[in-house]
Protein backbone atom coordinates (compact mmCIF):
# COMPACT_ATOMS: atom_id res chain seq x y z
CA UNK A 1 0.00 0.00 0.00
CA UNK A 2 1.03 3.28 -1.17
CA UNK A 3 1.64 6.44 0.95
CA UNK A 4 -0.86 8.53 -0.84
CA UNK A 5 -3.34 5.44 -0.20
CA UNK A 6 -3.09 5.49 3.15
CA UNK A 7 -3.32 8.87 3.32
CA UNK A 8 -7.23 8.38 1.82
CA UNK A 9 -7.88 5.64 3.98
CA UNK A 10 -7.17 7.31 6.99
CA UNK A 11 -9.11 10.40 5.68
CA UNK A 12 -12.29 8.43 4.35
CA UNK A 13 -11.69 9.55 0.87
CA UNK A 14 -10.91 6.54 -0.86
CA UNK A 15 -14.56 6.53 -1.29
CA UNK A 16 -15.69 10.24 -2.34
CA UNK A 17 -12.20 10.23 -5.33
CA UNK A 18 -11.04 7.22 -7.09
CA UNK A 19 -7.69 8.75 -8.84
CA UNK A 20 -5.05 6.73 -10.70
CA UNK A 21 -1.79 8.65 -10.20
CA UNK A 22 -1.50 8.45 -13.99
CA UNK A 23 -4.91 10.50 -14.52
CA UNK A 24 -3.87 13.02 -12.23
CA UNK A 25 -0.72 13.88 -13.60
CA UNK A 26 -2.58 14.14 -17.07
CA UNK A 27 -5.15 16.94 -15.37
CA UNK A 28 -2.00 18.80 -13.87
CA UNK A 29 -0.34 19.17 -17.24
CA UNK A 30 -3.02 20.59 -19.26
CA UNK A 31 -2.84 24.29 -19.37
CA UNK A 32 -5.77 26.10 -18.01
CA UNK A 33 -7.99 28.11 -20.52
CA UNK A 34 -8.78 31.45 -19.86
CA UNK A 35 -12.64 32.25 -19.67
CA UNK A 36 -14.04 34.51 -21.82
CA UNK A 37 -15.85 37.53 -20.37
CA UNK A 38 -19.10 38.34 -20.21
CA UNK A 39 -20.02 41.18 -22.72
CA UNK A 40 -22.87 42.42 -19.94
CA UNK A 41 -19.41 42.96 -17.49
CA UNK A 42 -18.50 46.08 -16.81
CA UNK A 43 -14.56 46.84 -17.31
CA UNK A 44 -12.66 49.11 -15.05
CA UNK A 45 -10.86 50.64 -17.88
CA UNK A 46 -9.22 54.45 -17.38
CA UNK A 47 -8.30 56.29 -20.49
CA UNK A 48 -4.51 57.68 -20.24
CA UNK A 49 -5.86 60.98 -21.73
CA UNK A 50 -8.58 61.89 -19.22
CA UNK A 51 -5.87 61.49 -16.35
CA UNK A 52 -4.27 64.78 -16.04
CA UNK A 53 -0.89 64.57 -14.71
CA UNK A 54 -0.81 68.21 -13.03
CA UNK A 55 -2.29 70.78 -12.28
CA UNK A 56 -1.52 74.60 -12.85
CA UNK A 57 -1.93 77.83 -10.72
CA UNK A 58 -1.90 81.05 -13.05
CA UNK A 59 -1.11 84.39 -11.47
CA UNK A 60 -2.56 87.14 -13.60
CA UNK A 61 -2.03 91.21 -12.73
CA UNK A 62 -4.04 92.77 -15.66
CA UNK A 63 -3.55 96.10 -16.44
CA UNK A 64 -6.26 96.77 -19.14
CA UNK A 65 -9.81 94.96 -19.41
CA UNK A 66 -8.93 93.52 -22.73
CA UNK A 67 -6.41 91.13 -20.85
CA UNK A 68 -9.81 89.81 -19.17
CA UNK A 69 -10.07 87.05 -22.24
CA UNK A 70 -6.85 85.46 -21.34
CA UNK A 71 -7.63 84.95 -18.06
CA UNK A 72 -11.06 82.92 -19.66
CA UNK A 73 -9.09 81.36 -21.79
CA UNK A 74 -6.70 79.65 -18.57
CA UNK A 75 -10.21 78.84 -17.19
CA UNK A 76 -11.73 77.24 -19.78
CA UNK A 77 -8.22 75.41 -19.89
CA UNK A 78 -9.20 73.95 -16.40
CA UNK A 79 -6.55 76.30 -15.06
CA UNK A 80 -7.05 77.69 -11.70
CA UNK A 81 -6.14 81.36 -11.68
CA UNK A 82 -5.34 84.03 -8.98
CA UNK A 83 -6.40 87.70 -10.41
CA UNK A 84 -4.71 90.76 -8.83
CA UNK A 85 -6.57 94.32 -9.46
CA UNK A 86 -4.38 96.40 -7.63
CA UNK A 87 -2.75 97.88 -10.38
CA UNK A 88 -6.16 98.98 -12.68
CA UNK A 89 -8.80 101.45 -11.86
CA UNK A 90 -11.47 100.54 -10.06
CA UNK A 91 -14.22 100.91 -12.74
CA UNK A 92 -12.37 98.83 -15.55
CA UNK A 93 -11.25 96.13 -12.22
CA UNK A 94 -15.11 95.42 -12.28
CA UNK A 95 -15.82 95.25 -15.54
CA UNK A 96 -12.90 92.24 -15.41
CA UNK A 97 -14.74 91.00 -12.37
CA UNK A 98 -18.06 90.89 -14.17
CA UNK A 99 -16.65 89.22 -17.55
CA UNK A 100 -14.71 86.77 -15.20
CA UNK A 101 -17.43 85.84 -13.39
CA UNK A 102 -20.12 85.25 -16.60
CA UNK A 103 -16.90 83.32 -17.67
CA UNK A 104 -16.90 81.15 -14.33
CA UNK A 105 -20.70 80.63 -14.51
CA UNK A 106 -20.51 79.16 -17.51
CA UNK A 107 -17.64 76.87 -17.15
CA UNK A 108 -19.35 75.69 -14.00
CA UNK A 109 -16.23 77.54 -12.04
CA UNK A 110 -16.15 79.16 -8.69
CA UNK A 111 -14.74 82.58 -7.88
CA UNK A 112 -13.91 83.72 -4.46
CA UNK A 113 -12.42 87.31 -2.73
CA UNK A 114 -9.34 86.13 -1.11
CA UNK A 115 -8.23 89.79 -0.47
CA UNK A 116 -8.26 93.10 -0.80
CA UNK A 117 -8.73 93.69 -4.68
CA UNK A 118 -7.22 89.89 -5.01
CA UNK A 119 -9.56 86.89 -6.52
CA UNK A 120 -9.40 83.48 -7.24
CA UNK A 121 -11.07 81.82 -10.20
CA UNK A 122 -11.51 78.21 -10.46
CA UNK A 123 -13.27 75.77 -13.03
CA UNK A 124 -15.14 72.72 -11.77
CA UNK A 125 -11.96 70.44 -11.93
CA UNK A 126 -10.49 72.53 -8.54
CA UNK A 127 -12.16 72.31 -5.21
CA UNK A 128 -11.81 75.22 -2.68
CA UNK A 129 -12.21 75.10 0.98
CA UNK A 130 -11.50 77.02 3.62
CA UNK A 131 -11.85 81.26 4.16
CA UNK A 132 -9.26 82.96 3.96
CA UNK A 133 -11.30 86.70 4.73
CA UNK A 134 -11.95 85.52 8.17
CA UNK A 135 -7.95 84.98 8.96
CA UNK A 136 -7.33 88.64 7.40
CA UNK A 137 -10.11 90.14 9.52
CA UNK A 138 -8.79 88.60 12.80
CA UNK A 139 -5.36 89.69 12.09
CA UNK A 140 -6.33 93.36 11.13
CA UNK A 141 -8.41 93.14 14.23
CA UNK A 142 -5.46 92.05 16.28
CA UNK A 143 -3.22 94.50 14.94
CA UNK A 144 -6.00 97.31 15.45
CA UNK A 145 -5.38 96.52 19.07
CA UNK A 146 -1.80 97.29 19.95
Amino acid sequence: MSLKSKIKTFFFLEDEYDYNDEEMIEEESQPVKPSKQQPSQKQNVVSLQSVQKSSKVILMEPRVYAEAQDIADHLKSRRAVVVNLQRIEADQAKRIVDFLSGTVYAIGGDIQKIGTNIILCTPDNVEVSGNISELMQERDFQESRW
